[in-house]
């Protein structure tokens, strides 16, 4: 046996895969550990040991030295406990006055380690991190700033992320709803090891720890086992979604319906079956990544969907960091100091209510698949902006319910429409991305060769594409009409059926947003005082609500150099 401490009706945690507690007379070893699962029983695997007798003399056996007893038992079941008695009692010849009394105590010192191991558990949770008053103003002060939305790139730009321009602005916005009553939820598509991941997780740095909740593997039942209110208003980052397909059902639920509940069966210390009800709420922001677009489609419909740029160009200015990181030329501390203060950012960022007066006169393109889904996604895209851009609105109270609210303006929706062009692109286009950048390389290539008709073996070459995903997008191009095959002398021969397809589409979105974003500038005046903004006789009035917009005009004035220097960034 082992060298044990010495200290007698003291549970020892040193070792916490063996437990170990002594009496005078006997050694406990709890193997494995303690569940902290389950309070309503403690099922332990136990070992124990002769030490040495209390009456030298009495009932010695040679043959008993060394003897162990093992057995998996809940200390909590009369029953099994009275049978660990015995059987003990028995094999080590031991009385069972002293059994029962020091099995009664080690259930009362593991009791309380367990307790005292949920404590810990529960303080190594991310707990909000408290602002100083200095902190507290440099983001208030950042968030008055006019040109918001453009410094905001900025920064993301000097927190670490390279190139992502817009990807990046739409995970901001998406990550910022989950403050939301009705958040977002966004899915990263590329092909592996163009850095799907790595943008998520560069993003998601920007987002405070207690809000988030980053995992790599889920089971089935996982998300039920989460405390009532645990994820209420958190960010959950899935790293990849082959990891949690057993958990995609519930996923889906949190997402459309912001709660999931699930009814289950358990036996209590006594053996009885009883019923009890499991419920989480949300709501919740969910982001992940993949490489397979069309399995994941139920769960892609409740989402934005953001494709990484893989152009050569993004290749450039990644691998170009990455020589800057490694020779050491990367400013490491101005990259975490950024992210740092964003957090801030989003640590002083209120739930407050969004009211959009323009909503009823906005439209989205015809041609969009899903559209009732889609519109609702577009209006939460812009309720999201414009939550982000709070500090920089007047507040209004409605008479009838008391309720504080602040209204969505024209910037909001120019903001969310430069953003969602591309993504409403992407809903509108009956091919997937891959298929559809596939077809367009094809046709430049084609064009710039002055070619009518092409053989797979040219534009193999010509597109540096393999011959699996060749076939594989031909036979979409195909079986859509998009491309026509015809058998010559020369072998099979195949031709673009229309060059301008996907330019029409793409100026048919572009020309629905920009359209009824130039109706709306042009009708702002009729649609504000028809029932948008509040005026004479409305139940909602403007409050001035001063001494917020003190506090944030003294912080812009007395912080103005307590955040990254300003620049003009184009919009992006």
């Amino acid at each position: 046996m082992q060298a044990s401490p010495t200290e007698p009706y003291t549970l020892h945690t040193s070792n916490k895969d063996a437990l170990y507690f002594c009496t005078e007379e006997l050694a406990y070893t709890v193997l494995g550990g303690i569940n902290t699962n389950h309070l309503d029983r403690m099922r332990v695997t136990i070992k124990i040991e002769v030490l040495h007798r209390k009456y030298p003399g009495f009932m010695e056996n040679e043959e008993l030295a060394g003897i162990a007893l093992r057995a998996n038992v809940d200390l909590y079941h009369d029953v099994q406990t009275e049978k660990l008695v015995r059987r003990t009692a028995e094999k080590l010849e031991i009385g069972t006055t002293h059994l029962y009394s020091s099995i009664a105590q080690l259930t009362d010192q593991l009791e309380k380690y367990r307790l005292h191991l949920i404590e810990k558990l529960q303080d190594t949770k991310a707990k909000p991190k408290e602002l100083t008053e200095t902190e507290v103003r440099a983001a208030q002060a950042f968030l008055t700033e006019k040109l918001l939305h453009q410094r905001t790139a900025e920064l993301l730009g000097k927190s670490g992320i390279v190139g992502e321009e817009l990807n990046s602005l739409i995970m901001w916005y998406v990550y910022t709803s989950r403050k939301l009553s009705r958040p977002l939820h966004l899915i990263s598509f590329g092909s592996s090891g163009t850095g799907k991941s790595h943008l998520q997780e560069k993003v998601a740095d920007l987002i405070p720890e207690e809000d988030k909740i980053e995992i790599t593997a889920l089971t089935q039942n996982a998300f039920y086992y989460f405390g009532t209110d645990e994820l209420g208003h958190k960010l959950i980052l899935i790293e990849d979604f082959d990891g949690a397909l057993s958990a995609l059902y519930p996923i889906r639920e949190l997402q459309s319906k912001q709660r999931i509940s699930k009814t289950l069966t358990i036996k209590d210390s006594k053996g009885n079956t009883k019923t009890i009800h499991l419920k989480v709420q949300g709501p919740v922001t969910v982001a992940g990544c993949t490489t397979q677009e069309s399995m994941y489609e139920d769960n892609a419909n409740r989402s934005f969907l953001i494709y990484l740029d893989e152009s050569p160009e993004q290749d450039k200015k990644v691998m170009q960091y990455q020589r800057l990181l490694s020779a050491g030329k990367v400013n490491l501390e101005e990259e975490h100091s950024t992210r740092e203060f964003l957090k801030n950012v989003q640590r002083v960022l209120k739930p407050i209510k969004i009211i959009n007066p323009y909503a009823e006169h906005l439209d989205i393109p015809a041609e969009v698949f899903k559209p009732r889904r889609t519109n609702a996604h577009y209006l939460g895209f812009i309720e999201a902006v414009t939550f982000y851009h709070q500090y920089q609105r007047t507040e209004a109270v409605n008479q009838l319910t008391g309720e504080i609210h602040i209204e969505t303006t024209l910037e909001d929706i120019a903001i969310a429409n430069h953003l969602l062009k591309d993504i409403l692109l992407r809903k509108s286009d009956e091919l997937n991305k891959a298929t559809r950048t596939y077809f367009e390389y094809l046709k430049a290539w084609l064009k710039s060769e002055e070619k009518s008709s092409f053989k797979l073996s040219e534009a193999r070459t010509a597109l540096n594409i393999s011959h699996g995903s060749q076939k594989r997008y031909m036979s979409i191009l195909i079986d859509n009409h998009y491309l026509q095959k015809e058998k010559t002398k020369e072998g099979f021969m195949y031709s673009v059926v229309s060059f301008e397809d996907y330019q029409r589409l793409k100026e048919k979105v572009n020309s629905v947003l920009d359209s009824t974003l130039q109706k709306l500038t042009e009708q702002q005046a009729t649609i504000l005082g028809s029932g948008g903004s509040p005026v004479q006789g409305s139940s909602a009035v403007h409050i001035k609500n001063e001494p917020l917009q003190n506090k944030r005009s003294k912080a812009h004035k007395q912080n103005s150099d307590a955040v990254q220097p300003k620049q003009d960034v184009p919009h992006q």
